[in-house]
């Protein structure tokens, strides 16, 4: 890492970001690890397994679109507060109602989704303070909070047995309240923001860039945070591993993909966005083929998921070093409806994972279909680079008038 990194910005907002972004995202993801205990408490087929897990990954997508919004408006630092007081106020409730229903579970999820949509907020307060040339590591170091999903995976489900299910979600309480209290003292207000508002939506939207960067995250992002909900669910029914030894094996895969999402973003900063993403999108394609054409053993799998992981780690990092590249000032907008495009993506995996096997008795066809969207983003990606690439001359030049904010 350049050493002058540290003396560009704010270290202690930064990690402030991280903090928010890391107990968040565990909380987000919790009904995966905890969906063995809740799916035999209720009785839940493959389906319905797949579809409750992936409610939350929804629910954050929506969410951080208004989010991203707010975050303009009011700034990231007062927007983080006032989420995070939600989340606690919400799982406080569900503790105490206790709810043993299938139908009783999704307004929990929606109050995860929330917590999901910290990405929209974290982001934007560390981009805010960090100059152009060291967007892709700031972003990567803040992004890294994603391996708060591993803390959910290690941790619930062995909590579950313990405690169960219920009071498990009342236990998240207590690291949300340390680390708001942390975030109250560490964290500042960026010097300068852009107050688009919602109006700034559509012509942002009217752009291919937009869609393009949207595209890309659902497939990192998506496979993901997909995978992290899912995995304990996959270990345990396709390999019959017990719910804290599958909820390991998940968290090992979850952390990889995490704590690399800083190389991912300093890598682009070196060789470009879309040339790391080229690369990493045919990898993705490879690896989840082979897992979708079966893979006897957990000796087989486990390198491979490992594996997929780091390279979708790397994705994320990668396309969130394009963003203020692309769209300097209007930060906050974009990294709302490329968050809510991951989020959408993690939904569909998830569920459509849980879809392939309840109508086919197999989760093949599930991998085989997500290997194919990263065949196609390697596609689209190419196409942009080549077009980034020529438009090359007119982007230096608009961005020597980027704010030393942005």
């Amino acid at each position: 890492m350049d050493k002058g990194f540290f003396k560009a910005g704010n270290p202690r907002t930064l990690l402030a970001a991280f903090l928010y972004f890391d107990v968040s995202f565990m909380v987000w993801v919790l009904l995966g690890p905890l969906g063995i205990a809740i799916s035999r408490d209720l009785h839940l087929n493959a389906g319905q397994k797949g579809f409750l897990v992936a409610i939350p990954v929804l629910a954050g997508a929506l969410f951080r679109v208004a989010a991203g919004a707010l975050v303009d408006h009011f700034g990231p630092r007062r927007v983080a507060i006032s989420l995070q007081l939600l989340v606690i106020a919400g799982l406080g409730a569900t503790w105490l109602i206790a709810p043993h229903t299938y139908l009783g579970l999704f307004p929990v999820a929606l109050i995860l989704g929330v917590a999901g949509a910290s990405f929209a907020v974290a982001l934007p307060l560390a981009s805010g303070w960090y100059p152009p040339h060291y967007q892709g590591t700031a972003l990567g170091i803040a992004g890294a909070g994603n391996s708060g999903t591993a803390l959910a995976a290690l941790f619930a489900p062995g909590l579950a047995v313990l405690y169960g299910w219920v009071n498990v979600l009342g236990l998240a309480t207590l690291p949300l309240a340390a680390v708001l209290a942390a975030f109250l003292f560490l964290a500042k207000e960026p010097p300068r923001r852009p107050s688009a508002g919602f109006v700034a939506w559509l012509p942002v939207l009217k752009k291919p860039d937009c869609w393009a960067l949207m595209f890309f995250y659902g497939v990192t992002f998506g496979g993901f945070v997909g995978l992290a909900s899912f995995l304990t669910i996959y270990f345990n029914d396709q390999y019959g591993l017990s719910p804290a030894v599958a909820g390991s094996c998940t968290a090992l895969v979850v952390f990889a993909g995490s704590f690399i999402r800083p190389l991912g973003g300093a890598l682009a900063d070196r060789v470009g966005g879309d040339r790391a993403l080229c690369v990493l999108y045919g990898l993705a394609a490879a690896i989840f083929a082979l897992i979708g054409c079966g893979l006897p053993t957990i000796w087989l799998a486990f390198p491979a998921f490992f594996a997929g992981m780091l390279v979708l780690g790397l994705g994320n990092g990668a396309v969130f070093q394009i963003v203020p590249t692309r769209f300097p000032h209007q930060v906050g907008i974009l990294t709302g409806l490329v968050g809510m495009s991951g989020g959408v993506g993690g939904f569909y995996l998830a569920s459509s994972l849980g879809a392939a096997r309840q109508a086919t008795g197999s989760y093949g066809p599930g991998f085989l279909a997500f290997g194919g969207i990263a065949l196609l983003a390697l596609l689209c990606v190419s196409v942009c680079h080549r077009r980034w690439k020529a438009a090359a001359p007119s982007q230096a030049a608009g961005m020597e008038e980027i704010p030393a904010s942005i």
